[in-house]
């Protein structure tokens, strides 16, 4: 792809990045752009440590929690390519999953693309819960533990495997465990040995102690109901003392940076000439067979802001961004977040990595897309497109002499509406009117009933702004 536009994306990597973090609290982020399989942007923002005053680098590791699935599928694949399992075979050829459908076995390939049929088990959120000292959780401790949980949960599956899309934390466990049993070696080891040393990811690992020993290494943060942040742990113990149990971490264990992390996205867009790896290691992981066997749909998702949208072997693949598709994939275990993504025909890619949650990492990546291929992600990109408009409309708002007031704040994604007229106080959701895009037309729920609410725009000679029509009172933005 030329790069006529890459000073447009790093001003926009420059200006938007600082005010996400500032408003979602994020202590700090690291980003990677590669064009052609070339590395092309890195930075750091923020602090990976706020105690210590330690800055964010592009080698700051962090947990890219289910970023890991699209590593547990490159192995399953690089077996698969040496004869050593089918996509095919059912899961419990290997693993003592004992689960089972009037319309067939639940195979390998319906754990990849989470359509066994088996909505989620929750296994991430109570092991997350436990390892952050929230709760005790459900014994899961043990590979037989695991099991059990899965095995009592025949009632649960809901569709036909193959059928229907239900994210699940537990099949990519199952996967983790399957390479163990066929590899006869822990997972970690697995991957470590023919993924990630031929990649040269010498910084990333599945090993807690190896992690924690790094001194470049985020210190995770916790996002509180109240907005707040806490200081926290990575949520999951070291493998080295229990490797049996190696596969849990295939849900999302693994630990990365966002330099490391471009070395497996040029391994993942075999048409362009990997110059992130040695010659020697070119094309080194999976054939190009195999490559498309991860990167097209095989069971349909919800619909995206961009339409159709598919899930592959560990990636979730948009038909349509901007014209072309979108490989992708999301991650997040609470105290760290992640989101890597490439657009296959461009040969362009992105990783941004962060030590708490809540900032919008897609959106990021997808408005850095937009403006390398010369468009405004402001217009282009929906969710950017969104919160301009909410922005646009948030402010103080008074009616007649400012006889009575109002504001308009977001919140979590979402707007409000507070009124003020001197005898009672209300706060109410503000819920779009058809099109959520157009922001002008919501309405609120008054004692169950709809009361419409209006904004308009006001555009004369000295001034520019919106009136807000609530019932009786017309309010006019002052701030």
């Amino acid at each position: 792809m030329e790069l006529r536009n890459l000073s447009k994306a790093i001003q926009f990597i420059a200006d938007f990045i600082p005010e996400a973090m500032t408003e979602t609290k994020t202590p700090g982020c690291s980003i990677a752009l590669i064009n052609d399989s070339k590395l092309i942007y890195e930075d750091g923002f923020g602090w990976r440590d706020l105690e210590e005053s330690l800055p964010a680098t592009p080698d700051t590791l962090y947990g890219i929690g289910s970023c890991t699935k699209a590593f547990v599928a490159t192995a399953i694949l690089l077996l698969a390519e040496q004869s050593k399992l089918s996509l095919d075979d059912p899961a419990d050829r290997y693993v003592p999953f004992k689960l089972h459908t009037s319309k067939g076995s639940i195979t390998i390939h319906h754990l990849l693309t989470h359509s066994s049929g088996l909505p989620t088990l929750s296994t991430s959120e109570l092991l997350i819960q436990k390892g952050l000292g929230m709760q005790v959780v459900p014994p899961l401790a043990s590979s037989n533990d695991f099991y059990r949980w899965v095995n009592g949960a025949q009632a649960e599956i809901a569709s036909e495997p193959g059928k229907r899309f239900f994210y699940s934390n537990e099949s990519y466990r199952m996967l983790g465990h399957i390479v163990q049993v066929v590899a006869n070696m822990p997972f970690h080891e697995f991957v470590t040995k023919n993924i990630l040393d031929p990649l040269g990811m010498t910084r990333s690992t599945f090993v807690r102690s190896c992690y924690e020993r790094e001194n470049d290494r985020m210190q995770p943060y916790f996002s509180k109901s109240d907005g707040s942040i806490a200081r926290s742990t990575f949520p999951y113990p070291d493998v080295l003392s229990n490797p049996e149990f190696s596969f849990m971490l295939a849900a999302g264990g693994l630990i990365s940076s966002a330099r490391d992390m471009t070395k497996f996205l040029a391994a993942n867009m075999p048409n362009v000439q990997n110059a992130l790896l040695m010659p020697a290691d070119k094309n080194i992981l999976l054939s190009d067979q195999s490559i498309m066997l991860m990167q097209i749909p095989h069971v349909v998702k919800p619909d995206s802001y961009y339409g159709k949208n598919g899930y592959g072997y560990g990636w979730t693949i948009t038909d349509d961004f901007l014209g072309m598709p979108m490989i992708a994939h999301g991650g997040s275990i609470e105290v760290s977040t992640a989101h890597v993504a490439f657009l296959p025909q461009k040969g362009v890619g992105a990783v941004i990595l962060a030590n708490s949650s809540g900032m919008s990492h897609a959106a990021i990546i997808e408005g850095i897309f937009a403006s390398l291929l010369g468009l405004d992600p402001f217009e282009v990109i929906t969710p950017l497109r969104i919160k301009k408009g909410m922005c646009s409309l948030c402010g103080s708002y008074e009616s007649y002499r400012g006889a009575a007031k109002a504001r308009v704040f977001c919140k979590e994604g979402m707007l409000y509406l507070e009124q003020k007229d001197g005898l009672q106080d209300s706060t109410a959701p503000l819920i779009p009117e058809g099109d959520s895009t157009k922001y002008d037309r919501f309405f609120i729920l008054t004692d169950g009933a709809r009361e419409p609410v209006e904004f308009r725009r006001i555009r004369d000679e000295t001034h520019d702004g919106f009136d807000l029509f609530v019932e009786r009172y017309r309010y006019h933005k002052i701030i």
